[in-house]
């Protein structure tokens, strides 16, 4: 079995975002970018399953420009056996994003397809949705655990959800999306990054996929969330009842 798994390149989780002085978006240009964590931890769980037996290959794909290599390198070194870059120069949102894996899916056939839940830098939490509905796939979204029974072509996932954990059973082929605490992800190996540059990237367009790229979402403006003011000491109970009758108007 095949296990195709998505990748995308974020700003890092450590960086201090900032917004454009044209408020157009958050600034990228010298800043760190790194894999998406729930993405790292989709990829983790994809070489699991394949060193376990379960799995013949592991791809990786990524999609965007071609800053977009150095994230499939990474995962690559991972020890993902190949990669495939859609280079695509424009904004991708999650829909058009979607109709790409698709075209992807139906090119590779593979038995499974893993995405992390959300990517940090939009948090849209919706492209491993949106693939699974076009594809027809059974979906099982914010895995905390999966266990493929191969000789069944079954997929069991538990899922988080507010109550507690839901148990799912996909037949194969699905669509899984991850969720934090599904594993932790390994850090690349010095020899395995020295190996990763001779493995395959494979470079395809949207056109080339016959995928039309477009959105019918317009960002008018991105802004920095307010300054929190400045908290106060408060000397006696009296006076927290009353600032929080009189100022907050909570009670």
């Amino acid at each position: 079995m095949k296990i195709m798994v998505a990748v995308k390149r974020v700003v890092d989780y450590a960086v201090k975002i900032r917004v454009k002085p044209d408020k157009t978006g958050v600034e990228t240009h010298n800043v760190k970018m790194s894999m998406n964590p729930f993405c790292e931890i989709a990829l983790e769980e994809a070489l699991r399953i394949k060193e376990s037996g379960l799995a013949s290959e592991v791809v990786a794909v990524s999609m965007g420009p071609a800053q977009c290599v150095d994230t499939l390198r990474t995962g690559l070194a991972m020890g993902a056996d190949r990669g495939i870059h859609v280079e695509a120069t424009g904004a991708l949102y999650p829909l058009s994003v979607a109709k790409l894996l698709k075209a992807l899916v139906e090119v590779e056939n593979p038995g499974l397809l893993i995405l992390g839940k959300q990517a940090i830098d939009d948090d849209c939490n919706q492209t491993g949705q949106m693939v699974a509905g076009l594809l027809g796939w059974p979906q099982g979204t914010f895995a905390s655990k999966v266990v493929l029974d191969k000789e069944n072509q079954v997929a069991t996932v538990d899922r988080e959800v507010d109550g507690g954990l839901e148990t799912l059973s996909l037949d194969l082929p699905a669509v899984i999306t991850t969720d934090l605490r599904l594993n932790q992800p390994r850090y690349a190996t010095l020899p395995n990054i020295m190996k990763a540059k001779s493995k395959v990237i494979k470079k395809l367009t949207p056109q080339e996929l016959k995928v039309e790229i477009r959105s019918d979402l317009e960002v008018v403006q991105v802004t920095e969330p307010p300054k929190r003011k400045a908290g106060v000491i408060i000397s006696s109970v009296d006076e927290l009842i009353d600032k929080l009758k009189n100022e907050a108007h909570v009670i």
